[in-house]
């Protein structure tokens, strides 16, 4: 673990992307691409002619599914009548809402209406960074920025990810299938900031702001 006497670290590297980790006010950042993940959406993924808003294949397959509910025989679960779009599957994501069915699309973070960030499957970083942890997110090619809370968990050698909803606020194509940047994104997440619960985009804004506001007044 490389270090400076700033107190930043880098705590591990993913890929080509170095993740800091700034020790004196407990802050994990990087810079890298911005990839969409539609999970936790009610559109995210259809049985028919691969007809959602993301590849069916980034869900998983038969016999092992990662991406979406599946019954007690493995299969997977699909919307009914009552819920908010029938006939597609129910995505999941990492951060859930417990007092909810499993078999219900609103116990999950939904990427279409809540800005969330992907962590990877990292030991070193879910070490430090929780679910529902907030973060502040800038798109340094035109300045936007947005804020967020870490609602699912990715692939270990990938690092940038984004719910929909995030990376509109960034100015960036939202598309699962083909939107998204190839770098000159910032991430910077407030390690110990949440509770494990998830939350509407209005507190995402409203508190995140919070905590940036006194990382940055911490830091002059």
């Amino acid at each position: 673990m490389m270090s400076d006497t700033s107190g930043v670290k880098t705590l591990v590297t993913i890929g080509t992307i170095d993740v800091k980790h700034d020790t004196i006010n407990n802050v994990v950042s990087f810079e890298s691409g911005m990839t969409i993940d539609a999970d936790g959406s009610p559109q995210a993924y259809h049985p028919v002619s691969d007809s959602g808003l993301d590849a069916l294949a980034n869900a998983g397959r038969k016999g092992n599914w990662w991406g979406i509910v599946t019954d007690e025989k493995g299969e997977p679960v699909v919307q009914g009548e009552d819920d908010p779009f029938p006939g597609f599957y129910v995505s999941t994501t990492s951060l859930q809402d417990a007092s909810k069915k499993i078999t219900d699309p609103a116990r999950y973070v939904n990427s279409d209406s809540v800005p969330f960030i992907v962590i990877p499957n990292n030991a070193t970083l879910l070490g430090l960074v929780k679910k529902g942890d907030f973060a502040r997110v800038e798109n340094l090619r035109n300045g936007k920025f947005g804020y967020a809370i870490f609602a699912d968990v990715g692939p270990k050698d990938k690092i940038g990810e984004g719910s929909m909803c995030l990376v509109r606020n960034l100015g960036i194509d939202a598309s699962p299938r083909s939107g998204g940047v190839a770098d000159s994104v910032r991430y910077t997440v407030f390690v110990g900031s949440g509770n494990g619960k998830c939350r509407s985009k209005a507190e995402i804004d409203s508190v995140g702001a919070v905590f940036y506001t006194a990382y940055t007044e911490k830091s002059k």
